[in-house]
């Protein structure tokens, strides 16, 4: 194997790109129009454009991929996880071609792909099942009818699918139908497979899945689990091995489950084994990704292993040289995704240019990112800038290192996760461990804008960084703040501000503890975040100390009479119609944008004067869609 083409764009295949390197293997990289200035594309010894931005066009086109291979003399593919990566009809065509696939075979990708063969292989396989549906659903009636017999709450998913697309949870009759239609009509967009199955639907889980390698002469392998609970609309944002929840006996029973299913079905090459566990430790088999996972990274940190390297030589025909008893793990590994998206805003996904992209050197911190400063992010592929890694002997220390870390990252031009993760990394549960999949959405109130608490201790390093930012030669005071206004006595203490990058990252020593701030000015007023908060705030100087206003700015009133694009996107649904009366909650619009649909409902109750756009048509953020009499 001299030469790997990477059928994927961004972060994994910059990833990909340094194992082979490292290897003495070439590369190839392929882009699409809008992706040429990304860095994976120079980072490759060679590089081809694949088509046009729209994925069908480039990322998702077979032969044009195929016909790249053989033209540049590839030797093997890589798909990354993604757009081709679970795609069957991919991998035999890469083999067709006499190419080598460095992924599981077509025959597994198939039979684990589609979710209901795959539930029937894992009972066969000895594996625990939640209860579900065995086969597809033909229409709304049959999942009224599994809901009815179970009991709500349900999850209706996409037998195709995978990445929480596709996929809804639904508690009443009332909310059936339209997430019937919904998960349909994602899966098919996501898949071009618009199947969907119902399964009851476990209450507060964790999300627990085992890593598994694979060779072709027989031999499987598990290191470990990686609990994924923390998840928002059924994805993943943080991630962590080995789990604070499972026990060693859990982990060998879920384990041994997992390596069996990988047997049974003739597994090669990396893959994961998901699985949902109760509170009480009852665990249920999820799905099979038959592909390299995002969150690989954590196990790699903790198991000291390259699982890129790996995939290529069990592609080669090696024999795996690592044995389960000699498998160990070493201290702690958390991982968050850095996303292009607004937390205020519903999480909406954030296109545009990286004005500014700055992450800094640290030993204990792996930075897999895919672009640079000045980049685009395109509303046509998953808004993920970067994944964060921490890996610490403990798990106190890998989140210590972590929340520093993301402290320190410049991002300005578009908007992003990064203080929402910061202030979900420090809430107590988080730091305890004792968190689920629903925890993100029951602490949303505090984890997002301007409604997340800010503490006593958070108001007062506010205060002393804007003194010290107005006044550094000022000696500091002690002090207490009372929303509005600040207090002072005579009791002297120093605190240090030390400025990192051009007066825009800080650290502030005060009263003991250290943290790291960053620093906006704009129109005379200090944006200062810290620990995740941000507060503006404007400095008042006085004939002895400056005072501090604290400005609590409140979103603008929307005109409820015009509904805006909220993003860039693709209108595919207008359920409505000029004349019509609709309610408030009602859906006016579904745009979809970055792989998923966002569905635009009505803000208040109101008749329908005008719809401004029509199905198919591309979206600017804040175009006028409809409006109302």
């Amino acid at each position: 194997m001299q030469k790997i083409l990477i059928a994927n764009r961004g972060e994994i295949a910059c990833r990909i790109i340094r194992t082979a390197k490292s290897m003495g293997i070439k590369t190839v990289a392929i882009y699409s129009q809008v992706d040429h200035l990304l860095p994976h594309v120079t980072m490759a010894d060679e590089a081809y454009c694949v088509g046009n931005a729209p994925s069908r066009e480039s990322y998702l086109n077979i032969n044009k991929i195929i016909k790249i291979a053989r033209e540049c003399e590839a030797d093997a593919i890589h798909p990354g996880y993604g757009f081709l990566s679970e795609k069957a009809e991919f991998a035999q065509a890469v083999t067709e071609a006499g190419l080598i696939f460095i992924a599981p075979s077509a025959p597994v990708i198939q039979c684990m792909g589609d979710k209901l063969e795959a539930k029937a292989l894992a009972k066969s396989a000895g594996v625990t099942l939640v209860p579900g549906s065995t086969s597809s659903l033909n229409n709304i009636a049959e999942a009224r009818e599994f809901a009815h017999q179970h009991g709500y709450p349900v999850l209706l998913k996409a037998a195709a699918g995978g990445g929480g697309k596709g996929m809804r949870v639904v508690r009443d009759d009332i909310g059936l139908e339209e997430g019937f239609e919904r998960a349909q009509s994602e899966a098919l967009s996501a898949f071009g497979d618009d199947r969907v199955f119902i399964e009851k639907y476990i209450e507060t889980p964790r999300h627990i899945e085992i890593q598994i390698l694979a060779d072709q002469h027989g031999n499987v392998i598990h290191f470990g689990e990686r609990d994924c609970s923390l998840q928002r609309r059924h994805q993943k944002v943080v991630e962590e091995c080995p789990s604070p929840f499972v026990t060693q006996a859990l982990r060998e029973e879920i384990a041994h489950q997992a390596v069996a299913l990988a047997k049974k079905v003739g597994y090669t090459s990396a893959g994961t084994v998901e699985f949902i566990v109760s509170p009480k430790g009852e665990f249920y088999f999820l799905e099979m990704n038959t592909r390299l996972q995002v969150e690989h990274p954590v196990t790699e940190a903790v198991y000291g292993l390259d699982l890129v390297e790996w995939m290529i030589r069990i592609a080669r025909g090696e024999k795996l040289t690592l044995k389960q008893n000699d498998i160990k793990p070493s201290g702690h590994a958390i991982e968050v995704r850095l996303y292009a998206e607004d937390p205020t805003e519903g999480f909406l996904p954030s296109a545009g240019k990286l004005i500014q992209f700055r992450a800094p050197f640290s030993p204990d911190i792996r930075f897999d990112c895919g672009f640079t400063e000045g980049d685009q992010v395109s509303i046509y592929y998953d808004p993920m800038i970067a994944k964060v890694i921490a890996h610490a002997p403990t798990r106190t220390e890998a989140l210590t290192n972590l929340i520093q870390y993301l402290n320190k990252i410049l991002i300005k031009g578009l908007a992003s996760n990064q203080d929402f993760l910061i202030r979900l990394l420090r809430t107590e549960n988080v730091q305890a461990g004792t968190y689920h999949t629903h925890y993100i959405q029951e602490c949303l109130e505090h984890l997002v804008g301007e409604t997340a608490t800010v503490t006593q201790e958070d108001l007062n390093l506010f205060v002393q960084a804007a003194m010290a930012i107005q006044s550094p030669s000022l000696p500091a005071q002690n002090f207490v703040v009372i929303i509005g206004k600040t207090i002072f006595d005579d009791q002297r203490c120093t605190a240090t501000l030390n400025w990192l990058y051009q007066n825009q990252l800080f650290t502030l020593s005060y009263q003991g503890q250290e943290v790291i701030g960053r620093h906006h000015f704009h129109n005379g007023i200090h944006h200062l975040t810290i620990n995740g908060l941000t507060q503006a705030v404007r400095v008042i100087d006085s004939r002895h100390w400056p005072s501090i206003q604290h400005l609590n700015f409140e979103n603008a009133i929307s005109d409820n009479k015009i509904i805006k694009a909220p993003m860039p996107g693709t209108i595919i649904a207008l359920p409505i119609s000029v004349g019509q009366a609709v309610q408030k909650g009602q859906p006016l619009a579904i745009i979809e944008a970055m792989k998923m649909e966002n569905v635009l409902k009505a803000p208040q109750e109101g008749t329908v004067s005008e719809i401004c756009v029509k199905n198919g048509d591309s979206l600017v953020r804040e175009q006028v869609i409809v409006r109302f009499a």
